[in-house]
């Protein structure tokens, strides 16, 4: 079964997804969870390498600190979503006036890479992983890859997201002569091409009026004919949303 991700947006935002057929990606400095790729998830107080004993113990530390600083600012992230159903999700795009746009998770990946001069770039693809408390691993002792950790390690308050991320590290397009997918990039955002087969399905909020449903609906398929529509509605017999199958 083809497995999809789902980009949550207003109306607006969708629209322009859709007609610009892209991704955007935010830079980790601007996310609006403040813990969200922090240096300090991870501890580097206790330096006890080889460098340590010839640089000095505090230069070491201040060291790869600044590297993980550095790991952040460079990293800019897209966020999706597993679930298409969530109730908060629902909420926090647009008070249910918003879109949910599923994503094909393959053919997506496959847009974000490439191959140029023999060189592999594309998106590093992660699923968060949900903590309760700060766990600080040490870096100069814990066998841990700490890039993951550092870029995809959130509170488990927000758990109900779901949340798979695509990473770009420093996709400046002028370190990258010639390539095809950085179509803009702007301020904090940098948007990555996607082609029409990647975008299978769309779903409605329940408070998405008839007009923007008409406009949205024939600018997605122009994008892609095949793409399938459906609105959510309120399961009478619990506290959920349920997804219905429309005919544009």
């Amino acid at each position: 079964m083809t497995e999809i991700l789902y980009k949550f947006l207003d109306a607006e935002g969708g629209l322009l997804m859709l007609k610009n057929h892209n991704l955007q990606f935010t830079n980790a400095t601007q996310l609006n969870d403040p813990f969200d790729c922090h240096p300090s998830l991870i501890d580097y107080s206790n330096a006890c390498t080889r460098e340590a004993e010839v640089w000095g113990k505090k230069l070491v530390e201040e060291v790869e600190t600044s590297n993980a600083k550095n790991r952040r600012d460079d990293s800019w992230i897209c966020s999706l979503s597993k679930n298409n159903n969530s109730m908060l999700m629902w909420s926090y795009y647009g008070n249910h006036k918003g879109i949910c746009i599923g994503l094909n998770r393959e053919k997506t990946k496959a847009c974000l890479s490439t191959i140029t001069q023999s060189i592999y770039i594309g998106a590093l693809e992660m699923e968060v992983q949900y903590k309760d408390i700060v766990e600080k691993p040490d870096y100069f002792r814990d066998r841990l890859d700490f890039l993951k950790y550092q870029l995809s390690t959130k509170a488990i308050d927000w758990a109900h997201e779901q949340e798979v991320r695509f990473l770009l590290i420093e996709p400046w397009p002028a370190s990258v002569p010639h390539h095809p997918a950085f179509v803009d990039y702007i301020g904090t955002h940098v948007f990555h091409d996607l082609s029409p087969d990647c975008f299978e399905s769309l779903y409605f909020g329940g408070k998405v009026d008839e007009k923007t449903r008409k406009e949205i609906i024939k600018v997605a398929k122009k994008l892609n004919p095949n793409i399938k529509f459906y609105r959510m509605r309120l399961d009478p017999l619990a506290f959920r949303l349920k997804a219905i199958l429309i005919e544009p």
